[in-house]
């Protein structure tokens, strides 16, 4: 296997590894509200949060951006429960076809912090310099879009399934999966270690 392939399995396996299961609830997230007919909408999401991914990774590489990894692990669970909850907002049409500008952008915010969770693990299995780095970088980068693209599909599978076999709307879809994201990512925050940090008197 050459070195390309070898960068773009851990990209892969980044995404769909079920003991890392937090990547995979933010695009569920990230998909749930959406369907087939608007897929050059998710694939810009999609797009948007990998270079956010990316870019965070390289400043971390480059020993640019430093962020405590304990806030780090604090705050991937918050930004799944934020896109868990803002499909109740979706909901309104109104506000889905305005939002567009303002959704990129946090996703992009979203896609660094998510970067930067896995910014240690990856300066560890690279040795060199930061230069070095940067090729191995982007085909992991690769291997996470293509990961991302099988959650995606599949979470628009099972949802078009539902919908067409059961005849659960999709308004019903997008709440139900939200709603159980929501009740898988509360849990993680609460028991989070950085409220151990605070002294309650």
């Amino acid at each position: 296997m050459t070195d390309f392939w070898i960068y773009v399995e851990i990209g892969l396996k980044h995404v769909l590894n079920l003991n890392g299961y937090d990547h995979v609830l933010f695009l569920m997230a990230l998909t749930v509200s959406n369907s087939f007919n608007e897929w050059k909408r998710l694939l810009l999401f999609i797009t948007v949060f990998t270079t956010g991914h990316t870019l965070a990774l390289v400043l971390s590489v480059f020993d640019v951006l430093h962020i405590n990894e304990g806030l780090v692990e604090f705050l991937i669970p918050i930004t799944i429960l934020v896109t868990a909850l803002y499909n109740f907002v979706l909901l309104r049409k109104s506000i889905k076809k305005e939002s567009i500008k303002s959704t990129v952008l946090v996703t992009l915010f979203f896609g660094s912090i998510h970067g930067l969770g896995f910014s240690n693990y990856f300066k560890t299995i690279l040795p060199g310099n930061a230069s070095d780095k940067l090729v191995p970088l982007f085909e992991f980068s690769i291997g996470i879009e293509g990961a991302q693209m099988v959650v995606v599909l599949t979470v628009l599978m099972l949802s078009y399934s539902v919908q067409n076999l059961l005849k659960v709307t999709k308004r019903d879809f997008s709440m139900v999966m939200s709603a159980g994201i929501i009740g898988v990512v509360l849990p993680l925050i609460v028991k989070n270690e950085i409220w151990k940090t605070f002294t309650w008197n």
